[in-house]
């Protein structure tokens, strides 16, 4: 059907429309009925699907990026189209409107688009307390979709106290038993000055303050970053360096990017470009640094995953875990169906017994 409705929905305003179909999704996910059809249409539960990374055992790998549910708030209707995880956010100290609209392009032509948000959320204390115990579908799936925080320094906090942001986040999310991982985004182009933490220096004084709280805490909350693909190589080696001195337990390659060189038509708008002109970009560094880390560092990948075979390469690439989110935009729910069923047929191709080994067979 969504063939059907995309053009009804494009020809609102991008963040109207979305606004919709998250308040649609968050209506199904409060009856047991909705959720169990939806679970119906697009769970595809299977064994060979399941993987390992950081710590936890997932019912697949594709999950949902950050930034489409800011707040939490359509985690059990989310659940049900089939996701292995959600990643919520991202979410800061306190409530915050982002920049102004409009602040959210479409591309069709490009199947991209560009955002300029600036982490717009109620803040962590409007964060349901719940998000963990999205009911599992009755006779759909055996595990419930994980559920990933990310988290993000407010608009207003300089960038000498962004470490003050992140350890009371990390520590409010832990407290409530709000996350199975949290995700700390240092990497978003759309609040000022954000992205120098991703500098040697900076990124291993704050990774090094994050490592120390996550380690105070039981039971262990995995610790995540979400890094830009702008990084020169360099740079990329720096990161790459800080995770591994500091402990951190993965990297999500990646955010944004800020170049227009794949979509020339954007030059001029504010923000990051998602969509199809990220993808060799994302996919590109997700196999170096799988290899310089010969897979022993969990890498989730996302950046131009609008079909099955854009999953399957970011996996073979070396990612465990793959998310989407322009993808849900331009292709539909549907989606993360199709992915698990390509998945699968690619396991019977190789040979494999899951999915786990497509990354092993590259690395």
């Amino acid at each position: 059907m969504y063939p059907l409705v995309r053009p009804l929905l494009f020809r609102l305003d991008a963040e109207r429309a979305h606004g919709l179909t998250l308040a649609a999704l968050r209506g199904a996910g409060g009856f047991r009925l909705t959720r169990w059809l939806l679970g119906r249409l697009f769970e595809l539960d299977d064994p060979r699907l399941e993987v390992e990374a950081f710590g936890l055992r997932f019912k697949n790998p594709v999950g949902l990026a950050a930034g489409y549910d800011k707040n939490g708030v359509a985690v059990s209707g989310l659940s049900a189209l089939g996701f292995g995880h959600l990643e919520i956010g991202t979410v800061t100290r306190l409530p915050q409107a982002g920049n102004p609209r409009p602040r959210i392009h479409r591309f069709p032509a490009s199947d991209a688009l560009v955002n300029s948000m600036g982490f717009p959320n109620a803040g962590i204390e409007a964060l349901p307390s719940n998000l963990r115990e999205a009911p599992a579908l009755s006779g759909a799936s055996r595990l419930p979709a994980r559920i990933g925080v990310n988290l993000g320094k407010g608009r207003d906090t300089p960038l000498e106290k962004a470490v003050d942001d992140y350890s009371a986040l990390l520590r409010l999310v832990h407290s409530r038993g709000q996350a199975h991982y949290v995700a700390i985004n240092v990497s978003s182009p759309n609040t000022q000055g954000l992205r120098q933490l991703q500098a040697r220096d900076a990124l291993e004084a704050l990774l090094s303050a994050l490592v120390e709280v996550r380690d105070g805490l039981r039971p262990r909350l995995p610790l995540l970053l979400k890094v830009a693909p702008d990084l020169a190589e360099a740079e990329t080696d720096d990161v790459l360096a800080a995770v591994t001195r500091t402990g951190a337990d993965g990297l999500i390659v990646s955010n944004t990017t800020t170049s227009r060189a794949r979509l020339p038509q954007a030059t001029g708008l504010p923000g990051g470009v998602s969509g199809a002109p990220l993808r060799s970009a994302s996919t590109a560094m997700i196999r170096r640094l799988a290899r310089q880390t010969a897979g022993r560092l969990a890498i989730v990948g996302v950046g131009g995953i609008l079909s099955p075979t854009d999953a399957l390469e970011k996996l073979r690439a070396g990612a465990a875990l793959v998310q989407v989110y322009t993808g849900l935009v331009y292709a539909g729910p549907g989606l993360v169906r199709a992915i698990n069923r390509e998945l699968l047929q690619a396991c019977a191709r190789d040979g494999l017994a899951g999915v786990r080994e497509l990354a092993a067979q590259q690395i």
